[in-house]
């Protein structure tokens, strides 16, 4: 047997190499490298002190989100610390912190009723994968033209979904049966007469201490969630309430212990089977992970990596899944603590996941004591806050007709259908608006003589003669425009002899421009008319001459400027303008 040759490995090698050198991958360079230029013990400190406090804000967060997503409470405590620690060592933003969201919750629990916790897992690490592909390929900054209406349509519908989701624990109602969104909360509805009057007190408490808990003396620093957390732990604990469901007596008690190392099955049919849902994942945490990214921008003075933010947020989903964990993205309100609180670098992320981990290692026994109560208060502010109903009402008050109706179709979906569905056919709605709205700034002018005094001028010559048009195409060429040139060109008199199209203010043209322009050219050529064209920036001269509408071999029909072209149309005529009548 012929032994192989090292040197063709070699070659082989530096061919890939090169190949990936040609591709347009972003750059992998973690936030955390620039963060630490320059960092001193002040800065640590404020770090360290910042990510303690979201720790301890992310703990009733974590487990209220993976209760809601159908998992163990552990599972988002487990998604809080790996997640968290990855995107904030891989991540494009010095001060986001990532982990379950509310955002997820509606997806996840769909996967988990579907597929199990099993699929969820699996459908999590691909949309890692996903996340990884679309930082390398760039395309962190096609999220931002997913547009206003869209995004606060479906978040608006996922905190209706979110908040009617928890009336089972927040007033101690029998669970629904399965079925669409409307029939699950008609069946709570009817449900109301069974409800458990110390579960719905200790619910309003909880609520109550949440939202204004802050306000009261010595407590101004204590986070509201944490605090009504406790207090409801603490009275459940004092008084033995019976019939209160807590983590413990509903899950089973939260494990003292890490997660282990735990490899999914893979198979090709799984694989094809939670690919749509994997690619609902990876969009989401996108969306939300780069929203959170800009708000902090806003707050802390930063410029995140859009690319380098999908690549770590990709890298946070793939190892999740392996320790037990769900998805995760980028959580503003976290977020927000963390600045406000000092927070100046990735670091901050990375000791939130470690105090995380100390509370996991030490008060486990006690956070099975946790009423789904006071879990199901924490939720229903995470959904007013999520639903930005103030914005939600300024919007279809203040905004246009075209924009408030796919913000109220968003919304609906979101509610009856799923968010999939919702986010596709609000875009689509969106780009059909858009194009309406570009078609309708497109115009073809026709110039007369005051308007060409000075291009006349430059061409030695003083009136435009009768039969020679000028007209200018004005905005973008596209296939969503091109019937203005059409109409422009109908003339109900005799036709001219030549027409002249300044492109100056084209700033693009399309395939569909291109042929429509081609075949306008054609059709005058075969009624006697001479089409010139002028004034076309690089970009587009370029297309015209790959199109072949333009021939560097073929007779002129285009010139840099419409004096230019006035002169090559007077040599043509063989007349004299000066004489011309106007």
């Amino acid at each position: 047997m012929e032994r192989p040759d090292p040197q063709h490995f070699q070659r082989a090698g530096t061919s890939l190499r090169n190949l990936l050198a040609q591709l347009p991958l972003a750059p992998f360079r973690p936030r955390l490298l620039d963060a630490l230029q320059g960092y001193d013990r002040h800065r640590l400190l404020t770090d360290c002190g910042a990510g303690l406090t979201v720790g301890i804000v992310a703990l009733p967060l974590a487990m209220a989100f993976a209760i809601a997503s159908g998992v163990k409470p552990e599972q988002g405590l487990y998604t809080a610390i790996i997640a968290g620690i990855a995107v904030s060592l891989f991540g494009g933003s010095r001060v986001q912190i990532a982990g379950p969201t509310g955002a997820f919750i509606v997806i996840l629990a769909g996967v988990v009723a579907q597929y199990g916790v099993s699929g969820l897992l699996l459908a999590t690490l691909m949309a890692g994968v996903i996340l990884v592909a679309m930082g390398l390929a760039r395309l962190g900054a096609v999220i931002r033209f997913i547009p206003d209406p869209v995004i606060v349509g479906f978040t608006a519908g996922i905190a209706v979904i979110i908040w009617v989701g928890q009336w089972q624990y927040f007033f101690g109602l029998p669970a629904p049966g399965g079925g669409p969104f409307y029939l699950k909360t008609w069946q709570l509805l009817q449900s109301f007469g069974q409800l458990h009057t110390a579960t719905s007190l200790l619910a309003l408490l909880s609520l109550a201490l949440a939202v204004w808990g802050s306000r009261i003396p010595g407590l101004a620093r204590v986070p509201g969630p944490l605090l009504a957390m406790v207090v409801a732990t603490a009275v459940v604990m004092a008084f033995d309430l019976q019939g209160v469901a807590t983590i413990e007596s509903t899950f089973g008690a939260i494990p003292r212990a890490l997660p282990a190392l735990q490899l999914p099955e893979v198979g090709f049919d799984r694989l094809v089977e939670l690919l749509p849902a994997a690619f609902t994942i990876a969009m989401l945490g996108a969306i939300e992970s780069l929203l959170s990214a800009v708000v902090a921008d806003g707050m802390a003075g930063t410029r995140h990596d859009s690319n380098q933010e999908l690549i770590g947020q990709g890298v946070a989903n793939i190892l999740s899944p392996l320790f037990g964990g769900i998805a995760a993205t980028g959580a503003i309100a976290r977020t927000a603590t963390n600045i406000r609180n000092g927070g100046t670098s990735p670091l901050a992320g990375v000791v939130h996941g470690i105090t995380l981990v100390l509370i996991l290692l030490v008060l486990a026994p006690y956070a099975g004591k946790v009423p789904l109560a006071a879990l199901a208060a924490i939720l229903f502010l995470v959904a007013w806050n999520m639903s930005e109903a103030r914005r939600f009402v300024r919007m279809v008050r203040q905004a246009p007709r075209a924009d408030v109706a796919i913000l109220l179709i968003t919304f609906v979906l979101t509610i009856v259908t799923d968010l999939v569905v919702a986010v596709n056919i609000g875009v689509i709605l969106a780009m059909f608006q858009f194009m309406r709205r570009m078609s309708a700034s497109v115009s073809v002018v026709e110039h007369g003589q005051a308007s060409l005094r000075h291009e006349l001028a430059e061409a030695g010559l003083d009136t435009l003669p009768k039969d020679v048009l000028v007209y200018a195409i004005e905005g973008p060429f596209f296939f969503g425009s091109v019937d203005s040139l059409e109409r422009a060109l109908s003339w109900s008199r005799e036709p001219p002899r030549w027409v002249l199209l300044r492109l100056e203010r084209v700033p693009l043209v399309d395939a569909t421009g291109l042929k429509r322009l081609e075949s306008t050219i054609e059709n005058l050529r075969g009624r006697g008319v001479h089409v010139l064209l002028s004034g076309a920036n690089l970009r587009v001269l370029r297309k015209l001459v790959r199109a072949e509408i333009v021939r560097r071999d073929g007779p002129p029909v285009y010139f840099g400027d419409l004096a230019t072209a006035l002169r090559h149309v007077d040599a043509a005529r063989g007349t004299d303008y000066s004489t011309s009548e106007a």
